[in-house]
This record gives structure tokens, C-alpha cells and sequence, in this order.
């Protein structure tokens, strides 16, 4: 599938816009720089540093908490065979996997990201009459922020994980500049209400409480700003989630001998859910279907005459207050 969109403007390697803003992300106060890539919170002493590239706002206890999940992750996805030695492989995605590994992920992701940049971003960024301020929730290895970026937007990729092979640091790889965040996204290091659009790049499913994460992207996110989340599984029935969260942690533990749950996270989405989440945010939801093709059309047919549980739905959906 061919890249389709086009750039607003382009930028080298050494233009940076002023866009960034951070707080602490414990009290939320304002903080102090105390040198080229270093701030200081002035009520509570945290101290905060940019290293390798990345600005590290995780704090201690916060570090303890995710080390299991984050070991476990990396080990998984270096397992399978994820990123590359070539940059061109980073530049290329979504549009081209060069390792040829997961050639049929990224078609998928492909198809999702043109309806999203179709659907949210072009539209947004008419309205604004201004480039899109974008933070990228989940950002993995940045191509997500890397394309949006090259659109002529205002990213900030936010991750756990910093490795250089699936993480943050392999970043490195673009030619354009976008900001890089370690956080957590129930504790985002930003002032209130700083982005246009908010992003939830295969990463919504992690949470460990679906409404603390609404709560806290809604705090960050301007009143008229657009809430997105792509690629969490959806089903109809709850008790579909559950038995692919369980065939996900059987399968996990017979390769790798552990199945990957160390945070409790809600793993999946469902339309009741995403209902009750609605009233509790104060939401409406838009949701689109990408084009994934007649095979994925077929999936839920199948599955019905092989009696297997229902297959997950992959939707783009769209959250915006009801007040806006």
C-alpha cells in the first residue's frame, strides 16, 4: 500500500519547535530547569534528566513497579524477532516491513493509519489552521510519531520502553525530530490541558484501570481535544476477551515460561465497556472500521461455524467530551 499523505512543511534534524512543556508527574507543579537536560521539582526535590534522547519521568517507585513487565516485554519481543540493524527498516514502516517478519501486522497497522490521518488528523488540522499537538501514548519504536512528524506536526512519544530495537531509542533511526518521554500514561509528566489529540497506539489495553487513564489523557487534552485509541482488541462478548487473555498467558508460558501478566491490566475492550465508559468520562464515541480486507470480513463467520470464540474487532475510536 503506498504512502498517500503529504507533508505541511518539512523540517531538518536540528529545528526543534517550542512546543514541549512538562510538570511534574506527582504533584503537577510547574518545574525548574536546572540545565540543558535536567529540571528539578522545586516542591518535592525529584529530579528529572534527558538521557540518550529521552526525557526520564519515571519516579523511583514507579520504576520498581513496571521492571517485571518491562523485562518481560523486551525478552518477548526480542524473542520473536522484532526491529532491525537497518535504520531504512524504522523509515520504512508502516508501509514496508523490510525483515519480512511481520509483513501481514503491518499491513494491518498500515490500513489503520491511513484511515486515522484520513478520518482525525487532516481534518483536525483544518480546523486548528495549525499543526496538530500530538503525544503519542505507546509510541514503541516511533514510527507512528515519525509519520506524523513528518506531516508537519508537533509529537511527543511517550513509552515505557526505552530499547534500542523496539523502544524509544530506536529512534535514533529518523531523520526528523520529535520529543521522547519514558512515563507512565496514568502519570503523564504535562500541564493540564496542553494537546490537541491524544493517541493510544496499541497501548490503551495495558491500563490497569480504564477510567484513571481517561481521567488523566482528559487532563492533558485540551476541552475540544480528540481522545484516539487504536489497535486495543474489541469484542461483543466479555467472555471472548477473557478466553483470548487466556490462551495469550498459556501460550506465553509454554514458550517463555512465564505468561506475561505481571500488571493487571484490562487487556481488552468491549462495546458494554466502552458504553459505561462513555458516562463516567462524559464521552461520545466515534468509531471507525478500517478496510482490512475480505479475510478479516470472513473471521467472525468462521469462527461461528468452527464454534470458536468470537474474533477481536480492531476499531479507531474517537472520544471527544460531550461539551465540546
Amino acid at each position: 500500500m503506498e504512502q498517500v499523505e503529504r507533508p505541511l512543511h518539512t523540517r531538518t534534524k536540528t529545528q526543534v519547535d517550542p512546543f514541549p512543556a512538562y510538570a511534574c508527574p506527582s504533584c503537577r507543579d510547574a518545574l525548574e530547569n536546572i540545565g540543558k537536560e535536567a529540571f528539578r521539582c522545586p516542591p518535592e526535590g525529584h529530579r528529572f534528566e534527558k538521557i540518550d534522547g529521552i526525557w526520564r519521568f519515571l519516579l523511583p517507585d514507579r520504576k520498581q513497579k513496571y521492571a517485571n513487565f518491562i523485562k518481560e516485554y523486551e525478552r518477548i519481543r526480542k524473542a520473536e524477532g522484532r526491529g532491525s540493524d537497518d535504520p531504512t527498516y524504522y523509515q520504512e514502516l508502516p508501509f514496508k516491513d523490510l525483515s519480512g517478519r511481520f509483513v501481514e501486522d503491518w499491513r494491518i497497522r498500515t490500513a489503520t493509519y491511513l484511515r486515522f490521518v484520513g478520518e482525525v488528523i487532516h481534518p483536525l488540522h483544518k480546523s486548528l489552521g495549525r499543526p496538530v499537538r500530538i503525544l503519542d501514548v505507546g509510541a514503541g519504536n516511533g514510527w507512528l510519531s515519525n509519520r506524523l512528524t513528518q506531516l508537519g506536526h508537533l509529537v511527543i512519544g511517550l513509552d515505557l520502553v526505552t530499547n534500542d530495537f523496539d523502544g524509544l531509542r530506536a529512534c535514533k533511526h529518523y531523520l526528523d525530530p520529535f520529543e521522547l518521554v519514558q512515563a507512565e500514561f496514568d502519570h503523564t509528566p504535562f500541564p493540564n490541558e496542553l494537546f490537541d489529540l491524544m493517541v493510544f497506539n496499541a497501548s490503551f489495553h495495558y491500563s490497569e484501570g480504564y477510567e484513571t487513564t481517561l481521567s488523566e489523557a482528559l487532563r492533558v487534552l485540551k476541552k475540544a481535544g480528540h481522545l484516539v485509541i487504536l489497535e486495543t482488541p474489541v469484542y461483543k462478548d466479555a467472555r471472548s476477551g477473557e478466553q483470548m487473555v487466556k490462551e495469550r498467558e498459556e501460550a506465553f508460558t509454554k514458550t517463555y515460561g512465564f505468561p506475561s501478566n505481571s500488571l493487571r491490566s484490562e487487556n481488552y475492550l468491549t462495546y458494554e465497556r466502552l458504553d459505561e465508559l462513555a458516562r463516567t468520562a462524559d464521552l461520545r464515541w466515534h468509531m471507525v472500521k478500517p478496510n482490512y480486507g475480505w479475510k478479516w470480513r470472513l473471521k467472525p463467520i468462521v469462527a461461528k461455524l468452527r464454534r470458536r470464540r468470537e474474533p477481536a474487532q480492531f476499531l479507531i475510536l474517537v472520544g471527544k467530551r460531550k461539551s465540546s
